[in-house]
């Protein structure tokens, strides 16, 4: 029986490789998160930056607790199934009024994993309108396996890479997912999408979390990943820690190891080091 999606909702996302609007946290609960993140953001004098926004759940213990919450796990196992390892966690911000933007991409392009059994659940921290460049989606993208890419390092572009899709998305078939705080949307590893700049006044704030079943290999380097539901049953990560404390000692280490296998395994065969998503 399935915890959190109909089996229509299921149907969907594998028609059309994702779903939404999933409401998993509540607009006070969403808000809490949002003044979590903004707290330690004014202790550092400026956004959450480089590295830190990459697997940050090892880091803080309210964005751990939030990789954990049944809510989203209940949904996740519904398409992946019991046994769900949190692969990766990553905030993308766009400031008000600012040309960040995210390409046209599939996610899988240049991760490593063996297949496509990857889910990304996607939390909405504040509202996203689409004026505030909330996602687009390609509708059955995902049915077109992996697609060409190119890399294009441009400065305003969320990815690391700058990497997009080698074909043009045809006019209008891009769906906009706007969200409310609290709302999630799920999308599978090789669907297209891609979002536009914030043109309003508040933030943009998506913290997207990305899961994977045990049998799910990582290709190109020894990786390492978090259990966060059932059992781990192949062994092909090394098993991460939750953190005790908000970025004590350990959190910081287990963080760096972790970062630093992702960014081999991002550029693998290539001179580029830079991790900026």
């Amino acid at each position: 029986m399935a915890k959190r999606l109909s089996a229509e909702a299921v149907a969907q996302y594998r028609r059309d490789g994702f779903y939404f609007p999933l409401p998993v946290l509540s607009a006070d609960e969403a808000l809490g998160y949002r003044r979590k993140l903004e707290t330690y953001e004014q202790q550092i004098g400026g956004p959450i930056a480089s590295n830190m926004r990459h697997k940050t759940h090892l880091l803080f213990t309210w964005a751990n607790e939030l990789a954990r919450h049944p809510a989203v796990l209940d949904a996740v196992e519904d398409v992946i199934g019991p046994n769900i390892l949190c692969w990766s966690t990553t905030f993308f911000i766009k400031e008000p009024q600012t040309p960040a933007f995210v390409s046209w991409h599939q996610d899988a392009t240049y991760w490593g994993l063996s297949t496509d059994d990857v889910i990304t659940a996607w939390v909405a921290f504040a509202d996203a309108p689409v004026e505030s460049g909330a996602m687009k989606f390609w509708p059955g993208s995902h049915l077109k396996n992996q697609l060409e890419h190119r890399d294009t390092f441009d400065k305003n572009n969320l990815l690391s890479r700058g990497q997009e899709i080698a074909v043009d998305v045809p006019a209008g078939e891009g769906v906009d997912v706007a969200l409310k705080a609290g709302d999630m949307s799920l999308h599978h590893v090789l669907l297209v999408h891609g979002s536009g700049p914030n043109t309003t006044h508040d933030r943009r704030i998506g913290f997207a979390m990305r899961y994977i079943p045990p049998h799910v290999k990582q290709l190109k380097v020894r990786d390492s990943a978090m259990l966060v539901r059932g059992r781990d049953t192949h062994g092909n990560f090394d098993l991460e820690p939750s953190p005790k404390a908000d970025l004590d000692e350990a959190a910081l280490a287990v963080h760096r190891d972790s970062v630093e296998r992702s960014v081999k395994a991002l550029y693998a065969g290539t001179d580029r080091t830079e991790f900026r998503a």
